[in-house]
């Protein structure tokens, strides 16, 4: 019924008004007027795409834009390969345009100089121009197969090819790229590029570009444009039937779709702002065509776009409110790092170098002692631990990835991993930071702080819809970069979520109907406090931190930084501290920090303890030191993992197999200790090609290997090392040998074992007596004392004791 009064009334407003018919019909002939003219000039437009590209712009002999549109074609036949470029349009409908080349070459920068400024004030009509221009190529090419192939077939020569499809121009390399503070409202409708990680990529969605409508009442068909997605219907039909009801038409051969996809990237803090504090920036940006599945979460990303907004709260088509929120339609998409593509990717940490920057490196390399410069310019405000500090400077250079490319092999990681432990005010978070300032790509963390969700990735619901997508966490945005996880001890429950990202740098994710796998090759350095305060050295470092044998082989290298009283330590310590808070340079020599305990490993592994990386890493007091700044550091690091591969020689792969065989030799005897397993070797292969990193060469040498030897026992020294710091690595099975802290343990081990069989933790004296005299353990006076000093037993009466390990 409802069409039919539409019908009735459209007659009948027809017949009522036939004066307007009369000028309608006038109306209509000087259109067809015009459409005379317009088909003179289709016939002078050397250009067939010219409608699709310019739909509201008539071609002309003096036309600017066809001008352009001839200048363009002629640097395009000249700069690209038509056939390798017809092969890739046919496969994505795109093709991609350096900006710096465009512009850098002679005819346009005479013809055209202002191409970069229009691109940035009128990017439609550049990207329009630039596909035009190889839309006529790619014409002209197909004309000319066509008539060979008529010719070839016996058949008269057609005017014309099949139709060529619409083409996508996407430019490369525009620059500057732009701040995310500074994406602002003066940015819309321009061209700008943005660097950012991807923090989140929405499901890929179909999204209709033109829309066929059908008519209600003469079933007559328009086709309506979607310009950026927004719904347009039409608002009548053709003079003659003025209807004002559509259906829409999905089935049509005029409707067109196209993929579509949102991202979000987040802003990566530039050199002076890496200390603010401030939470990043994040933006969303749309892919659409070839675009789309371009990145992944994690992702270092150039977007280059068209800044766009959208309005913040919409129902139907009644605005809420009329603020809006900005957006950038993506036009081009550069992985920087982690790419999916190896073609997508310019680099593998994410970072440009300039000829000043290639110089810079050049001349750091060319230092006499390049690697005492790089632990001192690491964190200068900490005085000491120059061990500590090394192992932090290899895990930042990382070895080398075995087997990264091939999907038939299990790929060997490259990424070291640290933990320091210590006593609190020793300095560990301030070296984390400096960590994490210094390394091309960090993410810094505090454990009480953090979830697991955080760590590796959250699903949420997208804002535009209901369907969930994935959130990247901070072990996924620093992929190929460095995590550094300070107060890695308030975080047990997050414990497991490491274990794979730490072996296989993968994060797997299987959740809210999404299965899916984020890489996560990260190195991560981590800080924590002991249980109580305060390190036991009676307890193993497992018992210390409460953490699990799985997750602490997977470290590298465990540091750990006890605060004793030493006079001569602590003058020099507060002389620095005075001196630095003074604003003076300190002289002094900056060593120490389990100096003599180092020494003696050294000497005990065969008199190197002259030449012991321990002293080749002091600076005698009076010395100049003139640190390396952050910034040209970073550039440092990023250069050598980009461009150094290392191999292991056969001179330091025999000096690395015998500390391993003498690591396992004392591991087999010492079952309280951190288990000795093949990741430890491994672990001492990365630190020695980092080692060799540092200094830029691409094999390892013996005295690498001596020097990442020397830097393992530092790190094994509190746990597997006698009193006077020589490493036990032949003990007998009779625990003759055993240290002082060794044969407290033992005897506190054969006590648990009584306890738990009699189900009574009280012990009398003579007991315990019996139990030391069985083991061959000396001195029970003075060992009854100890454990009674460490809380380890207490007496509940006279000469009986209560075993406290439970």
């Amino acid at each position: 019924m409802n069409d039919g009064r539409s019908f009735s009334r459209g007659n009948y407003r027809g017949r009522r008004f036939r004066g307007r018919g009369r000028g309608n019909f006038l109306n209509r002939r000087q259109k067809v007027k015009v459409s005379e003219e317009k088909v003179l000039d289709d016939l002078a437009n050397p250009f067939r795409g010219w409608d699709s590209y310019f739909p509201n712009e008539r071609y002309g002999l003096d036309n600017e834009i066809g001008k352009n549109v001839e200048l363009i074609s002629r640097y395009l036949s000249k700069k690209t390969n038509i056939s390798r470029v017809k092969a890739e349009v046919e496969l994505r409908g795109s093709f991609v345009m350096d900006v710096k080349d465009l512009s850098s070459d002679a005819e346009i920068a005479r013809v055209w100089p202002s191409f970069v400024a229009d691109a940035n004030d009128s990017p439609r009509v550049v990207l329009s121009t630039c596909g035009l221009a190889m839309h006529h190529l790619l014409t002209r090419e197909a004309e000319k197969e066509w008539r060979v192939d008529a010719y070839e077939d016996g058949e008269a020569a057609a005017q014309t090819g099949p139709p060529v499809p619409f083409v996508f121009a996407r430019l490369v390399g525009f620059e500057p790229l732009l701040p995310f503070k500074n994406l602002k409202a003066t940015c819309f409708g321009k061209l700008v590029s943005i660097k950012g990680t991807v923090t989140r990529a929405s499901n890929v969605k179909m999204q209709c570009a033109k829309l066929a409508f059908k008519c209600c009442t003469c079933f007559e068909i328009q086709v309506k444009e979607l310009t950026d997605g927004l719904y347009n219907l039409p608002t009548h039909c053709s003079e003659n039937c003025k209807g004002r009801m559509f259906s829409r038409d999905f089935s049509s051969d005029l409707t067109k779709t196209i993929d579509w996809q949102t991202i979000k990237i987040q802003e990566m803090l530039i050199d002076n702002e890496r200390e603010t504090g401030r939470i990043p920036r994040t933006i969303e940006c749309e892919l659409t065509n070839d675009l789309v599945d371009s990145c992944i979460p994690g992702d270092v990303v150039i977007v280059s776009g068209i800044v766009k907004t959208r309005s913040e709260a919409e129902v139907g088509k009644k605005l809420l409110n009329s603020t809006y929120t900005l957006y950038v339609d993506a036009v081009s998409v550069t992985c920087c790092a982690g790419g999916k593509s190896a073609k997508e990717s310019t680099d593998r940490v994410g970072q440009h170098f300039s000829m000043r920057d290639y110089y810079a490196v050049r001349e750091i390399q060319e230092e006499a002692n390049l690697f005492r410069l790089i632990v001192a310019s690491l964190c200068p405000a900490i005085y000491g631990h120059d061990m500590v500090k090394a192992g932090l400077v290899l895990a930042l250079f990382g070895g080398t990835p075995m087997y990264a490319d091939d999907n038939n092999r299990i790929t060997i990681r490259g990424d070291a991993h640290v933990l320091v432990v210590g006593d609190p005010g020793l300095g560990k978070s301030q070296l984390l930071q400096a960590c994490a300032n210094v390394a091309p790509r960090s993410v810094y963390v505090c454990g009480n702080a953090t979830t697991a969700a955080g760590l590796t990735a959250t699903i949420c619901r997208g804002s535009s819809d209901a369907d969930y997508t994935l959130e990247a966490g901070a072990l996924a945005l620093a992929d190929q970069g460095c995590c550094c996880i300070d107060e890695f001890d308030k975080m047990r429950s997050q414990h497991d979520a490491l274990l794979e990202a730490m072996e296989q740098q993968s994060i797997s994710i299987a959740k809210a109907a999404i299965v899916c796998s984020l890489k996560a090759r990260t190195t991560i350095l981590a800080a924590a406090n002991p249980v109580g305060g305060h390190y036991d050295a009676a307890k193993s470092v497992a018992n210390n931190l409460k953490l699990a044998d799985g997750l602490l082989s997977r470290f590298d290298l465990v540091f750990i930084l006890l605060d004793k009283p030493d006079e001569e330590w602590d003058n020099l310590l507060s002389e620095h501290i005075l001196a630095m808070h003074a604003g003076q340079d300190t002289d002094l020599g900056v060593s120490r920090g389990r100096a003599a305990t180092a020494t003696a490993a050294a000497t005990a592994a065969g008199g190197e303890g002259q030449h012991s990386l321990r002293e080749k890493l002091k600076f005698r007091k009076g010395e100049q030191i003139d640190h390396i700044p952050h910034q040209l550091l970073r550039k440092y690091i990023a250069y050598a993992k980009m461009y150094v591969q290392c191999k292991l020689t056969p001179e330091a792969g025999k000096i690395v197999q015998d500390f391993y065989m003498e690591l396992r030799a004392g591991n087999r005897f010492d079952v309280d200790s951190t288990p000795v397993t093949t990741r430890q070797l491994e672990s001492l292969v990365r630190l020695a090609e980092a080692r060799a990193k540092v200094e830029l060469r691409e094999n390892v040498t013996a005295e690498d290997a001596r020097d990442v030897v020397e830097i393992m026992k530092c790190s094994f020294m509190d746990t597997r090392c006698e009193d006077d710091g020589v490493l036990c690595s032949q003990p007998t099975q009779s625990g003759s040998r055993l240290s002082g802290r060794s044969k407290n343990k033992a005897f506190i081990a054969a006590l648990d074992k009584i306890a738990e069989r009699t189900a009574n933790s009280l012990f009398t004296e003579q007991q315990m007596r019996a139990v030391a005299q069985d083991m061959k353990l000396g001195n029970f006076e003075n060992l009854l004392d100890t454990l009674n000093n460490q809380n380890y037993l207490l007496k509940k009466g006279p000469r009986v004791y209560k075993l406290l390990t439970k």
